[in-house]
């Protein structure tokens, strides 16, 4: 991919503007010494399209824009499922969800199981966090970004994988979540607008300079087969990078994935992930977070044409790559000419630092929080902890980018990340589910779920491998679910347990502006089905 001068011009005003932004809010007033409210949650201080923005940046990074292209070039829109679903997802966490996070005042989600479990459920599914952080999100960002650097600039992939790490860290590490969010209200202008622009560019390539909506036209036409969400056995069978044929039911299995484990998934993700969660802790209030959790729904439903139609896009022009992951570098180097490269090519950084970043911060929040401060120094003053933290953070990142060259024999690197996230959400989602919601879960029966999730995924992996991941994880999901009754039945007799989530009349009422959002959302997801059913 060549860069003229305009285009390095682009990317360093960026890069710069990034740096400087993340420096400059991380001030602190003279006088006032930066504590873990400050480092952790942004001073609770974020109003409504900052949390939704955030939230955006932190949750595209590379997984989708070089991932999903790929599984978008294998796939078609099927993949786009990941993204509409969590629209709906986002809106039923910010209705029934939020509210009793924000009342507990938490840091941290393994810190809301101690206040309804115990100590134990709090270690147990921090230790799975701190793991999943680091040896699945960090690694798996870091090395589709490093990939993508090496496919558009020729970068190495192990120098990607280091100058990745530093940017992240240049400006996170010192500044915390409120570093992080407010650079990301700027980062999803350019992941966005860049992300369009490249679309935009392929379509009309596609199209022989016709214009977008003839390119989009004519890929219906000629590749119509790659555009339906709901696949069934033997529908669609593509090749995988190995050369070999391959059945997508097994990954995108028809109408299970809008009845059973796709919920559990996005439930886990949005609902009782760290580093998602945490933007809206930092909220100013509830109102704040749900129309925040609501504006990053309508950016969600927008994201397909970002980061999956490219990949169509690059199936259809029989694009000369070896990985579906190339998918999308490809499309920057063969489209996207000179004087506009340098912006698309902050879009793609941008949504890979935004989200390293954000892990980065999560990290050092979880170990800080529930490790460090349990059972090293139980009495750490503020300082330390935000020392401690800040460490965290940068040690973090040296063990990801360690590990991320490791990746770099896998085929379909999102669908990596899907399936090894399942192995835990099951469990934890059935905890969060009934701890919330049933007044008799007892924390010797979210202790066993939580124990139990890896070694029930796995067996039925191993026992079951015709089962699609995404029906093994709705099967285990439900099996946690029967654990939990049936072991807090024996335990409680019956009886509320003394934790119970009391929850007010007032706890689902919500304001009219959340209101319309929701319904809007849901009205456009509900039309898109129908569109491309």
């Amino acid at each position: 991919m060549n860069f003229v001068f305009i285009d390095y011009l682009v990317f360093g005003g960026y890069c710069c503007l990034i740096i400087g932004v993340g420096l400059w809010v991380s001030r602190e007033k003279e006088g006032h010494v930066k504590d873990t409210n400050d480092y952790f949650l942004a001073s609770k201080s974020l109003p409504w399209w900052a949390i939704g923005a955030s939230l955006i940046a932190a949750n595209i990074s590379a997984e989708q824009f070089i991932g999903m292209s790929g599984s978008g070039f294998r796939l078609g829109l099927a993949i786009a499922t990941y993204e509409w679903m969590a629209a709906i997802t986002l809106l039923l966490v910010a209705w029934l969800f939020l509210p009793i996070y924000l009342k507990k005042g938490i840091f941290t989600m393994p810190q809301f199981l101690e206040v309804r479990f115990d100590a134990r459920v709090r270690t147990v599914l921090a230790v799975f966090w701190l793991l999943v952080y680091v040896f699945i999100n960090l690694t798996s960002v870091l090395y589709l970004g490093a990939l993508a650097l090496e496919g558009i600039m020729g970068v190495s992939l192990v120098w990607g994988v280091i100058s990745l790490a530093a940017f992240a860290a240049l400006y996170s590490v010192y500044g915390g979540l409120k570093a992080v969010a407010w650079t990301d209200v700027i980062q999803v202008i350019f992941l966005v607008g860049g992300g369009l622009l490249t679309t935009f560019l392929a379509l009309n390539a596609y199209s022989d300079g016709a214009g977008v909506m003839a390119g989009f036209s004519k890929l219906l036409a000629n590749v119509g087969e790659r555009f339906n969400m709901i696949l069934f056995k033997g529908e669609l069978i593509y090749t995988d990078d190995a050369g070999q044929a391959q059945d997508a039911y097994d990954l995108l299995p028809g109408l299970s994935v809008l009845l059973g484990g796709m919920w559990i998934a996005n439930f886990f993700y949005w609902g009782c992930n760290q580093y998602i969660i945490q933007r809206a802790l930092a909220a100013k209030d509830l109102r704040e977070a749900r129309r925040g959790v609501a504006f990053a729904g309508f950016l969600k439903l927008l994201l397909p044409l970002i980061v999956v139609v490219p990949g169509i896009v690059a199936y259809a022009m029989n694009a000369d790559i070896t990985r579906g992951d190339e998918a999308y570098p490809w499309l920057l180097d063969q489209f996207v000419g000179p004087g506009l490269k340098g912006l698309t090519f902050a879009a793609l950084i941008a949504a890979i630092v935004s989200s390293l970043a954000s892990m980065m911060n999560s990290t050092s929040t979880i170990f800080t929080m529930d490790i460090y401060r349990h059972f090293f120094e139980r009495d750490a003053s503020e300082r330390k902890l935000v020392a401690v933290g800040r460490v965290t953070a940068l040690v973090s990142m040296v063990i990801a980018a360690i590990m991320a060259p490791q990746l770099a024999s896998l085929d379909q690197v999102f669908q990596y990340i899907q399936e090894y996230t399942g192995m835990i959400s099951p469990g934890v989602l059935a905890i969060f589910v009934m701890g919330l919601f049933w007044k008799k879960s007892t924390p010797n029966s979210a202790l066993l779920s939580a124990l139990l999730s890896i070694p029930l995924s796995i067996a039925m992996k191993l026992l079951t491998p015709g089962i699609p991941f995404l029906d093994r994880m709705g099967i285990v999901f439900l099996v946690s679910i029967v654990l939990i009754v049936v072991i807090s039945r024996i335990e409680g007799k019956g009886a509320d347990d003394p934790k119970a989530i009391l929850l007010d009349k007032g706890f689902l009422r919500t304001d009219s502006v959340f209101a319309w959002a929701s319904f809007a959302i849901i009205g456009i997801t509900a039309a898109l089905y129908a569109i491309f059913w």
